[in-house]
């Protein structure tokens, strides 16, 4: 299924370019967003709440097994796309394949960056420009224990030795 919220890098910064002509705060984002669980679901609304519009950035599949590990994702690509787009307070998605989303970020540059509250500020890419244009960095705490990670771990360890 084929989002309209799924945009290649000119489209959205068309959109964005449009959406600043109206005065609109741009919110920003990134991440694997492998299993969706809630802490996933409150920072993206948390992220929300601080514009009028969201956009995240989806690693793609093979920029996830270098930065995670290989034999992540779990979920592939298009159904992450597919999952995030539900989310009413997902406005725009777009993949990338770097390790980073700097190019993004440059591209489009947001009025507020948005990270989880493990990353340190001098350690947010894209940081750097989006201040010197004005913008700012958030960090939203993270939900304890809610993390992909965590899940594949529980699972691994609750169905251990099963035949299930």
């Amino acid at each position: 299924m084929k989002s309209k919220k799924i945009m290649n890098l000119k489209t959205l910064q068309e959109e964005v370019s449009r959406l600043k002509q109206k005065k609109k705060k741009i919110v920003f984002t990134n991440g694997c967003f492998d299993l969706i669980h809630v802490g996933h679901v409150r920072y993206l609304s948390e992220a929300r709440a601080l514009g009028d519009v969201l956009i995240v950035a989806v690693n793609a599949d093979a920029s996830i097994k270098k930065i995670k590990d290989p034999r992540r994702p779990i979920v592939v690509q298009s159904e992450r796309l597919e999952v995030l787009s539900a989310l009413e307070c997902v406005d725009y998605l777009i993949l990338f394949s770097g390790k980073t989303p700097l190019r993004l970020i440059t591209a489009l540059t947001p009025d507020i960056l948005v990270k989880g509250g493990d990353w340190d500020l001098d350690k947010i890419v894209g940081r750097e420009h989006v201040e010197q244009h004005g913008g700012k960095v958030v960090r939203i705490q993270v939900v304890k224990g809610a993390s992909t990670t965590s899940i594949i771990e529980r699972v691994l360890e609750r169905f251990k030795g099963s035949s299930h």
